[in-house]
């Protein structure tokens, strides 16, 4: 059994040490051909990972990070700089530019003003610490990849390779394709399918926006409501349990929970968002007058579980390790087995001999971003913890806002989607989790529901203008504006800029309160969630077309029913049932007149 920082150190060894041969030094630099210098990093980064790897125990026993020899010292420095430009290769300058500044920070510590001053430290010491305690480049992020991530992610990979994105594709096709706007609902729900399988909104946009924003075009949806339906709904596919992203699992270690209760806690909030989506999409369809697919290019459902049951039953299987018999970090193993033995069955599935080569290399590739990625976070908390400034901050903050929780919100999600422009969700969930989820779970708010809070306004950045990652990249497949795509998907999606706020103030709509009190709290939201979308849409089934002053009163009855308070209950169904009755008299009056 390996020590756990020689494991740890092993993963960087074999999976960071990647990055230097995958990813280029820049944009503009050849891909076919590796300079000598990224074998030269390369194996810096394999021995150094390796000798700390096999000095784990003397680390420990003789407390290294704090007092270490000249060699091990020397390294450790070396090491440090290493994983920062692992960092810029695997994810950006943005991103490595922030691991930097934050890990030479204990460096003038001393100087800050006011709530920012901390420890100082000096460079050498800086570094051991980095290099070889368990808080910095070993720390939490780290050891989420090594105890669960690396298994979910290679899931990922291998349902991929195994055909497993065809496949909710065309269950997806065969199950709304044919309705209102069916290639549109298609693409919301292949993408909430598959992107909880990925991980990642970016990934699930080019996979599978390659088909069917092209598919929503040639039914008549323009151009950027194309690539804004695929870019909400594939930014929503990391929030979608049972796999989400990195950040679901770095948050389970950081609160001290079980994966399966943050999977719990994500359930419904997640739903919300994709009913928002696809009352959107459907009252659009309705609104513009847009039909489905013919049925002779619809897939046969029958046919499609039959070839494909087996993905079903791999992701069945994984839910059943990690819910029944509680195996988390070992669950999605016993399920690759199962996925990719059973796709041996079938000519069409099975993985060949270059299929199996390309899968390795894609896991290697993989495994070596989220790798450089994670380890380079750790920098932060290391600094942080280091100098003892993740703690006064938080402090400070609940003081700046004097105790109000509405101001704290507020800040908490505009700082989070400012963060979310510069860096993945993963390095902003991980900064944000030390130095602001502190300070509103101090005010008495639910600790997974601030945290999810957290997560989710991370996201909105994917597509908000005018970084709009998602909405970029499914603008570039739809020829549209990437400005108006992005600003299409805001309006798409609204409940993910909303829903935050009542979770985190109704820790019931994460399920984390009384069953009373949930099974009010779940019923007015879906319904609020209903009238919201419908409202922004401009369109309600029973009634069709609204005008200004329907979506008005449309819009506030969801925000009320939303609240979770007992007077906006009432008042929001209320609305409800307004436009309930006035649905029905509309529709007997256009039947009196012959419509």
């Amino acid at each position: 059994m390996l020590i756990e920082t020689a494991y740890l150190c092993s993963l960087i060894a074999f999976y960071g040490s990647l990055a230097f041969i995958v990813f280029p030094p820049s944009k503009t630099a050849p891909r076919d051909k590796i300079p000598w210098y990224d074998y030269l990093l390369f194996s810096l980064c394999l021995g150094i990972s390796l000798y700390f790897a096999t000095q784990a125990l003397n680390v420990i026993e003789r407390g290294w990070e704090f007092v270490a020899p000249p060699l091990p010292t020397l390294l450790a420095v070396v090491f440090w700089f290493l994983m920062i430009e692992a960092v810029r290769r695997a994810s950006g300058l943005v991103l490595a530019t922030v691991c930097l500044v934050f890990s030479f920070y204990p460096l003038f510590a001393g100087y800050m003003p006011g709530f920012m001053e901390g420890t100082q430290f000096s460079l050498l010491e800086t570094a051991r610490y980095h290099a070889m305690s368990r808080v910095s480049i070993l720390g939490i992020p780290m050891s989420v990849v090594g105890k669960l991530l690396v298994g979910y992610m290679i899931f990922g990979v291998v349902l991929q390779h195994t055909g497993g994105g065809k496949f909710f594709l065309d269950l997806s096709s065969a199950l709304l394709g044919g309705s209102r706007g069916g290639p549109a609902k298609v693409a919301v729900l292949a993408s909430a399918l598959f992107g909880s399988m990925s991980g990642s909104a970016i990934s699930n946009v080019v996979t599978t926006g390659s088909i069917t924003i092209p598919t929503m075009k040639r039914i008549g949806y323009k151009p950027e409501y194309a690539g804004a339906i695929e870019s909400c709904a594939s930014t929503g596919g990391v929030l979608m349990p049972p796999i989400m992203g990195a950040a679901a699992f770095l948050m389970a270690s950081l609160l001290g929970v079980p994966y399966l209760t943050i999977i719990v806690c994500a359930i419904v909030p997640s739903l919300l968002y994709y009913l928002g989506l696809l009352l959107q999409v459907d009252g659009y369809a309705g609104r513009v007058g847009l039909r489905g697919l013919p049925k002779s290019e619809l897939p046969s459902l029958w046919l499609t579980l039959k070839q494909g049951w087996f993905y079903l039953f791999a992701l069945v299987a994984l839910i059943y390790f990690i819910v029944q018999l509680r195996v988390e970090s070992e669950a999605p193993f016993y399920a690759i087995a199962i996925l990719i033995g059973c796709s041996m069955i079938r000519k069409e599935t099975r993985l060949t001999g270059k299929g199996f080569l390309d899968m390795l290399a894609a896991t290697g590739r993989f495994m070596a971003e989220i790798t450089a990625i994670l380890a380079a976070i750790g920098l932060i908390i290391g600094a942080m913890s280091i100098t003892g400034l993740g703690h006064s901050f938080s402090r400070e903050l609940v003081a700046f806002a004097g105790g109000n929780l509405a101001l704290l919100l507020i800040m908490g999600a505009v700082t989070s989607a400012i963060l979310g422009m510069g860096m993945t969700i993963t390095a902003c969930y991980v900064f944000l989790a030390i130095v602001l989820a502190p300070a509103l779970i101090a005010i008495g708010l639910h600790p997974i529901a601030v945290h999810l809070f957290v997560m989710y306004w991370g996201m909105v950045s994917y597509i908000t203008p005018p970084v709009a990652l998602a909405a970029i990249a499914a603008s570039t497949i739809s020829g549209g504006s990437a400005l108006r795509t992005g600003l299409v998907a805001m309006r798409l999606g609204a409940v993910l800029y909303v829903i935050p706020f009542f979770f985190v103030l109704n820790p019931a709509l994460i399920l984390q309160a009384p069953i009373a009190q949930i099974a009010v709290a779940v019923p007015t939201a879906l319904a609020g969630v209903a009238l919201l979308a419908s409202g922004l849409e401009g369109y309600l089934l029973g009634i069709g077309r609204l005008g200004i002053a329907l979506r008005v009163l449309t819009v506030g009855g969801g925000l009320l029913l939303l609240t979770p308070e007992r007077i906006t209950d009432i008042a929001g169904i209320a609305i409800l049932a307004l436009l309930i009755i006035y649905g029905l008299w509309r529709s007997r009056a256009t039947k009196k007149i012959g419509y």
